[in-house]
């Protein structure tokens, strides 16, 4: 079985994510809602629309855009007022750490004019190495942000190469020390396995050398690779050799067994953390806890309702400047479903009674043939109330969860 992990600190207060889509350069890998840096007159004027999103009404308040009728959300703040608690704020990209601490600072005034801040408040930034200094890190923490997410992915030279991250290991472990003089006490690390080309030597390498600084969070991210980016197009060509799914599964069990002894223990199938500093933030999107998104792509939630913005930045800003309004669809959510399938992902799995009395019904009994042939395969167990993933039952999530899709 797993090593249990304590148990990750539940919150049913809202938080908010802001999306700075701007990097130094595009990865080879990445599908996500990113431009590459210009200048400075772009980036405060998206800053500048971001904030004046944040102030804004909600969709269907601003302008009636939209079918569906916000208003009746009790979640969505009231506009222009101090409304809604939050105890998380996520900068996420992209690379936030491209912006100027006097930027930020604007963006967080935005939030605490619409939203009650909690006083213990998380605010996460996501930064990339040899974007930081000693100046700006100084600057962040000034205005509270208290949490690194660091995007390492690998301490190896010739897959930063392949990755086009645009640093390389030396600068990584830098960007660490220049993190930890500034005070960073939660610094979590990323790593990418799975690479092509990389061999379960080169994967222990990078766990040694993360291990070794002693973060106090790490997230793991198995290669996956999308269609239309340049990487896909590698594979496709040959250039690159495939990605090794069996030596990726060899090098995820490295990875619990590691982690384990060095004081990180999973509470997420990619997340692990030394006790207390698990991801406040990210841990709202598996409990279905709503959060607010801002900025470009962004997607919010508010128990009911997912809904996203443009994902074009240009489009985005353009949209907000004439009618303080992005949003470009929503969906109501399976609510159920979600909740099993995000919950399964948490090392303490579901509570059989808090989804009985969240959707007034038995999981156990409406989907009692699932459990009992994933159990019998060794992928979930149940017992003292709790369904949860073993681990095999993480190596084989998706599986899992679309039993109960």
């Amino acid at each position: 079985m797993f090593t249990e992990a304590s148990k990750v600190k539940q919150s049913s207060t809202a938080g908010v994510y802001i999306h700075i889509p701007f990097c130094k350069s595009r990865c080879s890998y990445c599908d996500f809602a990113t431009d590459v840096f210009r200048d400075q007159n772009s980036v405060q004027r998206y800053v500048d629309a971001v904030c004046r999103e944040i102030l804004s009404e909600p969709p269907a308040l601003a302008g009636g855009q939209s079918e569906h009728d916000y208003s009746a959300s009790p979640n969505w703040p009231a506009a222009n007022a101090v409304a809604g608690h939050i105890d998380t704020i996520y900068f996420g990209g992209g690379t936030p750490s491209l912006l100027s601490p006097k930027q930020v600072a604007l963006v967080i005034d935005a939030v605490r004019k619409r939203f009650n801040i909690s006083r213990d408040v998380e605010i996460t930034m996501e930064m990339n190495p040899a974007t930081v200094s000693a100046e700006s890190l100084a600057g962040y923490r000034k205005l509270g942000v208290n949490r690194a997410s660091f995007g390492v992915q690998t301490f190896n030279d010739r897959d930063l190469k392949l990755l086009a991250r645009g640093h390389d290991a030396n600068d990584a472990r830098q960007t660490f020390k220049l993190l930890s003089e500034a005070g960073f006490a939660n610094i979590s690390f990323d790593l990418i396995a799975g690479l092509p080309g990389q061999t379960l030597e080169d994967w222990e390498r990078n766990l040694n050398e993360a291990l070794a600084m002693e973060p106090e969070h790490l997230s793991l991210y198995l290669l996956e690779v999308h269609q239309g980016t340049p990487l896909a197009e590698q594979l496709r060509s040959g250039r690159r050799p495939m990605p090794d799914e069996d030596a990726a599964a060899e090098m995820y069990e490295l990875l619990l067994d590691r982690t384990a002894s060095a004081g990180l223990l999973q509470y997420e199938i990619s997340n692990f953390a030394k006790p207390g500093f698990e991801s406040r933030h990210n841990t709202k999107y598996w409990r279905l806890v709503p959060v607010y998104g801002f900025g470009v792509s962004a997607h919010s939630f508010d128990h009911v309702r997912r809904y996203w913005n443009e994902r074009d930045t240009a489009a985005y800003v353009k949209r907000i400047e004439e009618t303080s309004s992005a949003m470009a669809g929503c969906e109501a959510i399976d609510a159920a479903s979600e909740f099993v399938f995000l919950g399964l992902r948490l090392n303490q799995g579901i509570d059989l009674n808090e989804y009985e009395q969240r959707f007034e019904r038995d999981l156990s009994k409406t989907h009692a043939a699932e459990i009992t042939r994933l159990s019998e395969n060794g992928l979930v167990e149940l017992a003292g109330g709790t369904l949860k993933l073993t681990r095999k039952g993480m190596l084989f999530s998706n599986e899992v969860f679309a039993e109960f899709v």
